[in-house]
């Protein structure tokens, strides 16, 4: 049985960034890494924005092997013993710890009928060669979903030749994050790119046939396509620590230092909820720079570091030639105030609760973001007024 100081359960971004950590106070330290995924940990992002632009495969690996570390691939772990400090994975094998991290992340939420194993629910590596070789053949692809990853993955079609069709339920694209005006935009901008885009349509069935895929919407349409991607949010992997007992409510529940309610173990990335100071509340996000930011510091502590998580993450997209950044929470059920340099191109959307900024959407502008945290820490009060001309790029 392998036993080590360190071990990780999961093998994304949060593992390698915790490997990362670790060895910035631990140089020696045995550490063992425990993956479902068949690829060591690669960044996530490039699978919807940069290899669709031309950037080579090679530039996505993290290299975590160099880190000295046991990459155990292909393994999920099924339960945890924690009195004993064992871990045993889907293979029977068992791997004893001193110290453990859950960086178990998400998984697609999946439709509740038709398709099955056809319906490609975008996430992994392993997802992207399924679709970059329908997309080598100029498919047609229909992609259920108007959120992060059914906005990028259309847009990355849509540029590399393929006819896209966008399905998704609510008024706009990303209606669920920017305002409705925003939202009701993009419907036109992603139209003008030859994005067959229908807000407002629910899927009601999905039907492998003998030429590819038939999807089915509630208003009667029926489109057929070589692949149908869902991009429909996803759920935290909470079931392993839900059944090792500890504290869980969408996501892991981690103190100021990563510590789940059990001490010696630790959860960060996508699967923890953790308080933010500045918020003054709980939260859990699903992004890159909280991937990185938190599984950095959850291997720090778990190597001795007593700094506090203090961190507000931040997350950003690439829509064809539109980009944007934005921290804190960026709900359109709050009032909102947009200082738009060029409408819809280039300015900033505030959200804010009892005039205090609850979140900054950077629309165009980059290198502003640490200026709107310290706009989200300010209590303000705020308004139109006050707000305008406050960040620009």
């Amino acid at each position: 049985m392998p036993s080590y100081r360190y071990l990780i359960i999961g093998g994304g971004m949060t593992a390698d960034a915790a490997v990362r950590g670790i060895r910035e106070l631990d140089a020696d330290g045995t550490i063992g890494v425990v993956s479902a995924e068949p690829d060591p940990p690669y960044n996530r992002p490039p699978l919807t924005k940069a290899l669709w632009k031309g950037d080579s495969l090679e530039t996505i690996w993290r290299k975590t092997g160099d880190a000295g570390v046991d990459l155990h691939l292909g393994r999920m772990v099924t339960s945890l013993d924690l009195p004993k400090k064992t871990a045993i994975d889907d293979h029977g094998a068992a791997h004893s710890f001193e110290q453990l991290l859950l960086a178990t992340g998400a998984s697609p939420r999946r439709l509740p009928f038709g398709g099955g194993d056809d319906v490609i629910y975008y996430r992994t590596l392993q997802d992207y060669h399924r679709v970059r070789a329908i997309a080598n053949k100029s498919g047609a692809v229909v992609v259920l979903g108007g959120g992060f990853i059914g906005s990028e993955i259309a847009a990355a079609l849509a540029m590399n030749g393929c006819k896209v069709t966008m399905l998704f339920p609510e008024a706009g694209i990303g209606a669920r994050i920017f305002p409705a005006d925003l939202a009701r935009n993009l419907v036109k901008y992603y139209r003008d790119k030859e994005v067959d885009v229908r807000p407002g349509e629910e899927v009601v069935d999905i039907q492998k046939t003998d030429a590819g895929m038939t999807v089915t919407t509630k208003s009667g349409a029926k489109l057929n396509a070589d692949a149908v991607i869902a991009g429909i949010g996803v759920a935290a992997n909470t079931d392993l620590a839900k059944a090792a007992g500890l504290a869980v409510e969408d996501g892991i529940i981690v103190d100021e230092h990563l510590m789940t309610s059990l001490h010696g173990v630790y959860a960060a990335g996508d699967v923890a909820r953790f308080s933010s100071p500045v918020l003054g509340k709980r939260m859990r996000v699903e992004h890159e720079d909280n991937a990185l930011t938190m599984g950095h510091a959850a291997g720090r502590a778990m190597a001795g570091d007593k700094d506090p998580y203090t961190h507000l993450p931040f997350f950003y997209s690439d829509l064809f030639e539109l980009g944007y950044e934005a921290v804190g929470e960026t709900d359109p059920r709050l009032d909102v105030v947009a200082d738009w340099k060029t409408r819809f191109r280039e300015g900033v959307v505030y959200y804010l609760s009892g005039g205090r900024v609850r979140g900054v959407l950077l629309w165009g502008i980059f290198g502003q973001v640490d200026a709107a945290r310290a706009l989200i820490a300010e209590v303000g009060a705020f308004d139109a007024k006050t707000l305008k001309g406050r960040i620009s790029g």
